[in-house]
């Protein structure tokens, strides 16, 4: 299934580092030949200073104990400036060190700078020697290091553009050392300082916001909350706009979120119209499940998807986690999406038919007789669902379900006042952009 592999798309908006997860995860699964892999690996590992290891992929990829010259000359080039980088950093790096020290530090950036320069004679060169130091450990794959370093300089750094390419440096970092908790929160830092009206320019903010979404794939997939966060973000107006116009591969994860999502979300209807919108833009088989179902009511179309979808899915580095349990490997969010999934074809079939035949019903949810039995008995018990089983003629058969006026009502009441302060909004924004007369 590497038709529907994105690493090519998503690749170009992460750091190259964040690219090797992705390329162990392909090599794992044997979508590629394993030669094509290694040798992605070279490549990128020729662009950061993690020479050891591209020596040892070299060795594996032509099955040799020999390694080229210029290796072994950029490994000594790479051990010389570490250690140059490591002198210059020097004299922060002991007094970051010291507990006592550190404790003379406050909250105010040009006090900091003024008292390490009267009492520890550290100044600009020392601090600007921390950063280069820090994101040469970050190149050399210590992220850990790294990502300590870069938190110390941020403190102390009063250049706002040095001090935000420290926050990705640190949000990477964190990502690779799955710290998901403290990932999330540089995350949610670094979109705060995207999305402030301070930002360099509005095509740079749109990048960025590209860029952040991408990042963010590795925590929302891995974190406790990361489904109904991956909603929240994405489905913002200035985000869901960057996707339809820069990204729209992105709308998989979206759509995943929202299948595999217990809560039912206002938003989704709105997002189906985005999905119906972006058809020709982008389109695999999770999102055609999604069309098939609430577009083009093609029950048959969606029996297939499904089909594809757990195929996409269990070769997606970001879907396809793979949990121990046991001696066995499972993909939890598999199983999730395809249970909801089977729900979303039932709801949706159930509002057109009122007496549905189950062997039908089954073979569209992709269930043999015997299991859409007890799937179905358990879904009648466990919701709301007004409807009853006749075991004779071996139907569903549903209640009419008239809509209630004052629910509609509440209902675009609601909706109604979303899009009012929406409109306030923008207005605002707009009024604040224009220059004062």
């Amino acid at each position: 299934m590497a038709t529907y592999d994105l690493t090519p798309r998503i690749g170009p908006n992460l750091d190259r580092h964040l690219v090797f997860p992705l390329l162990e995860f392909l090599q794992e699964r044997q979508l590629y030949p394993d030669e094509q892999i290694l040798k992605a690996k070279i490549e990128l590992l020729n662009k950061t200073n993690m020479v050891d290891y591209a020596m040892d992929i070299h060795k594996s990829l032509y099955r040799t104990d020999d390694v080229p010259q210029d290796m072994v000359e950029r490994r000594v080039e790479v051990v010389a400036r570490l250690k140059a980088l490591e002198d210059a950093a020097a004299p922060l790096v002991t007094f970051l060190q010291n507990p006592n020290a550190v404790q003379e530090l406050r909250a105010d950036k040009q006090y900091n700078l003024q008292m390490l320069n009267d009492r520890y004679q550290i100044g600009p060169d020392q601090i600007e020697a921390l950063y280069q130091y820090a994101k040469f450990q970050f190149e050399c794959g210590n992220y850990s290091g790294a990502a300590d370093y870069l938190y110390q300089y941020r403190a102390l750094c009063t250049n706002s553009e040095r001090s935000l390419s420290a926050l990705w440096g640190k949000l990477a970092a964190e990502i690779l050392m799955q710290n998901w908790d403290i990932a999330l929160e540089e995350l949610n830092r670094l979109k705060e300082i995207i999305d402030s009206k301070s930002f360099s320019s509005p095509l740079n903010q749109v990048q960025s916001r590209i860029w952040l979404m991408h990042w963010s794939l590795f925590i929302f997939f891995n974190h406790d909350n990361g489904r109904t966060q991956i909603i929240d973000l994405f489905n913002q107006d200035k985000y869901l706009n960057a996707i339809q116009t820069s990204a729209p591969h992105l709308l998989r994860y979206l759509a995943t979120a929202f299948i595999v999502n217990k809560r039912r979300r206002p938003q989704f209807k709105e997002f189906i119209k985005v999905i119906q919108q972006d058809q020709c833009s982008y389109k695999d088989p999770i999102t055609e499940f999604l069309a098939c179902v609430y577009v083009n009511y093609e029950f048959d179309g969606a029996q297939k998807k499904m089909k594809e979808c757990e195929e996409v899915i269990l070769n997606d580095p970001f879907l396809g986690k793979r949990v121990e349990e046991g001696n066995f490997n499972t993909v939890p969010l598999k199983d999730e999406f395809l249970e909801n999934a089977r729900l979303f074809i039932f709801e949706t079939y159930c509002r057109i038919h009122q007496r549905i035949d189950m062997g039908v019903l089954f073979e569209k949810l992709n269930l043999n007789y015997e299991e859409g039995e007890r799937w179905i008995v358990n879904l009648i018990r466990n919701s709301k669902l007004d409807a009853k089983i006749d075991s004779k003629t071996g139907t569903v058969i549903m209640e009419p379900n008239r809509p209630n006026v004052y629910e509609q009502l509440i209902d675009h009441t609601k909706a109604l006042q979303g899009r009012t302060y929406k409109l306030v909004g923008q207005l605002l924004e707009h009024a604040q952009a224009q220059p004062a007369r």
